[in-house]
């Protein structure tokens, strides 16, 4: 049973939310606030190669709730390898995203809510560093920069400007180098059961 995180309440207005701990009941309303937030295209994402199959990190896929309960915000963290070190140590980080809020509650800081709560919870957990790919002006406030992960490369196109670090630990990522690849537990693939 997964703990949960320090639950931040927001009231803006009318509106309220909390920060939690993604459960298995949230799995389908977190992929149609995806794809009503992202589109269709999501899926063909670089960042979406180094998820696909994977388990999120332990205790690092949050949502967003309205007063009601239902997921009006999701971040999920992922463990990946960030190339090697100096002296050729496999770095481990974490890749985050994607960051979504319905459109009905934008400017009302979840976002920023779930990423103070995203990033304090991967500090907590001794996490060294995470990365994304998103719109720097966004992700600075929190302490992304592209510098953090200039020799590093994704899997497939991606926009160098884009691709942005945070270091949990000072100098983590200071001389990391090569590809992100996925590093995270497998998803258990339910047996299918055949018609008699």
């Amino acid at each position: 049973m997964a703990a949960v995180v320090d639950t931040a309440r927001a009231f803006l207005g009318e509106a309220a939310f909390t920060i939690d701990v993604e459960n298995a009941g949230d799995v389908v309303a977190r992929e149609r606030l995806l794809d009503r937030a992202m589109g269709p295209e999501r899926r063909r994402k670089s960042s979406e190669t180094l998820r696909r199959n994977r388990v999120p990190a332990e205790g690092l896929a949050l949502v967003a709730r309205d007063r009601d309960g239902h997921v009006i915000g999701t971040v999920r963290l992922w463990h990946v390898s960030a190339g090697v070190n100096a002296g050729g140590e496999t770095v481990r980080a974490l890749l985050l995203g994607p960051l979504a809020v319905d459109s009905s509650f934008e400017g009302q800081g979840v976002g920023s809510s779930l990423m103070r709560a995203a990033i304090g919870e991967a500090a907590k957990r001794g996490h060294g560093a995470v990365l994304l790919v998103g719109d720097a002006p966004y992700y600075e406030r929190f302490g992304f920069f592209a510098r953090h992960a200039q020799h590093l490369v994704m899997p497939g196109p991606f926009e160098r400007s884009r691709f942005l670090g945070l270091e949990l630990k000072d100098g983590y990522l200071a001389d990391a180098a090569g590809m992100l690849t996925a590093s995270g537990a497998m998803l258990e693939r339910q047996p299918q059961r055949r018609a008699a």
